[in-house]
């Protein structure tokens, strides 16, 4: 007798497979290698949370009650403090922030939450994050892959994603690109999400939200701002992040998530709140990166890698003129992990992914292999 399930749609087979799944025999390969492997293939903090942090999770631990959805009014305050101290962003109304449940979370639920459907098109980076498909796939929405806005002729999309500094290639965009974003947007009556959840990781040049003021002129009409505590605070086990932006867009998704009992822990939002609070922790964990970025940096150039874009981020955005799945093999025998380029889309299949989240010992252990015939 079939299965209930088996009689209906299933909402996965909508769904491409999922990426991690499909790298399972170099993982292998790799974890096979003397002297352990170096997985380098996802962005997962290695470091301690800080125990300000911590201090804030535990001092809130004995509350028994359903916290708000909408956030304590400390914690965004103290988002609206951290967007206008650490980056420049001004004029964001503390009703206009959202915590999240992990940023994944609301990605992938966005399009849904904002009611787009079938007759939607939402516009994704050539090179992106696979959540960007899934969310709209999930919406039965419309994708088309596009870094220009002329790609996309007189089609008026409903949602259009952007990501600077870009996960995975570290690409940052200028002001004047995303103010051309913003604009298009606003001819063709679409929404603008941003994510930012590597604003706090830039290198190279000036990486700017596109809530500042010399993107947008202090107007957040029809603008999302994402971010993550994922990756700066090293909270990735937290699952804490908010989104920022238009007022009434940011009523919108809260009555929607209300409804859905979509509500951050709140021992979470204590420790978000420390965590925005405070710069130091966030810094020193910035320093951490930027060595590990120079030592592997400097090993995959001497390695025969060309490294594209990656000025910001967690990720060196690597290729070594052949398609993915050999370089990753390249990698694996000699005991390192990588993610294909393939995983963020067709035009990336020269590229492998290599994350800077491994502990200093594992990095310079990488960096030595490297130099292995």
């Amino acid at each position: 007798m079939s299965s209930h399930v088996g009689a209906r749609v299933r909402v996965s087979s909508l769904l491409p497979d999922f990426p991690w799944d499909t790298i399972a025999s170099v993982k292998a390969k790799a974890a096979a290698h003397p002297g352990g492997i170096v997985d380098l293939s996802v962005g997962t903090p290695v470091d301690p949370v800080a125990p300000l942090i911590r201090t804030a999770l535990n001092s809130v631990a004995e509350i028994p009650g359903y916290p708000t959805t909408h956030g304590t009014p400390e914690l965004r305050a103290a988002a609206v403090d951290a967007l206008k101290r650490r980056y420049g962003v001004t004029d964001v109304d503390p009703a206009a922030i959202l915590p999240v449940i992990g940023t994944k979370e609301l990605i992938a639920g966005l399009p849904k939450l904002l009611g787009l459907g079938a007759a939607d098109l939402v516009v994704i980076p050539e090179a992106a994050y696979p959540t960007y498909e899934v969310g709209a796939l999930l919406a039965g929405a419309e994708v088309v892959r596009a870094d220009g806005l002329t790609q996309l002729g007189p089609r008026n999309p409903a949602l259009i994603y952007v990501n600077s500094p870009s996960n995975p290639t570290g690409k940052v965009l200028g002001v004047d690109h995303l103010r051309k974003v913003v604009a298009f947007a606003r001819e063709r009556g679409a929404i603008v999400a941003s994510d930012e959840c590597y604003l706090g990781l830039t290198w190279e040049g000036r990486a700017v939200s596109v809530l500042d003021p010399d993107v947008c002129d202090g107007d957040h009409t029809g603008l999302l701002a994402v971010h993550s505590l994922s990756k700066t605070s090293n909270l990735a086990s937290y699952r804490a992040g908010f989104v920022a932006g238009d007022p009434e867009l940011v009523a919108e998704l809260l009555e929607v998530r209300k409804h859905s009992g979509m509500m951050v822990p709140f021992p979470i939002q204590a420790a978000m709140t420390a965590a925005l609070s405070d710069d130091a922790h966030e810094s020193q964990q910035r320093e951490r990166y930027r060595a590990r970025r120079e030592t592997l940096r400097n090993a995959l150039l001497a390695a025969g890698f060309r490294i594209d874009h990656s000025e910001a981020g967690l990720y060196l955005w690597s290729t070594r003129g052949e398609n993915c799945h050999t370089t990753l093999d390249w990698l694996a025998e000699r005991g390192i992990l990588a993610a294909p380029g393939a995983f963020y889309g067709p035009a990336c299949a020269d590229y492998v992914r290599i994350a800077l989240t491994a502990t200093d010992e594992r990095i310079a252990a990488a960096a030595r292999r490297l130099g292995e015939p």
